[in-house]
C-alpha cells in the first residue's frame, strides 16, 4: 500500500513540477486518491515519512496558488 502511496504522489510532484517550470501561478489538481488528498489538504503532508508527500507540502508555499480536490475514479477521464 506504501509503494502505490508512493507512486501516486510522485505523479503530483511531477505535475507540480511541469506547471512550475510553464509558470504557472494557478493550479488545481485532480486526484481519484481520496486518502492522498486528504493527507494533502489536512496539514499531514508536513510529517509524512514519504518523502514526495513531503515535497509536495513544501512546494504548496511557492508563490504559487494550489487547489487540490478529490474526484470519483470513474469520473477521473485522464486515466482512462
Amino acid at each position: 500500500m506504501d509503494e502505490i502511496f508512493k507512486i501516486e504522489a510522485r505523479a503530483i510532484v511531477e505535475g507540480m513540477k511541469l506547471a512550475l517550470l510553464k509558470g504557472f501561478k494557478r493550479v488545481e489538481i485532480n486526484y481519484d486518491n481520496a486518502m492522498l488528498i486528504d493527507t494533502i489538504c489536512n496539514g499531514f503532508a508536513s510529517i509524512s515519512n514519504i518523502a514526495e508527500v513531503r515535497i509536495i507540502h513544501e512546494w504548496c508555499n511557492k508563490d504559487w496558488k494550489m487547489k487540490f480536490r478529490h474526484v470519483l475514479r470513474g469520473s477521473n477521464k485522464v486515466v482512462d
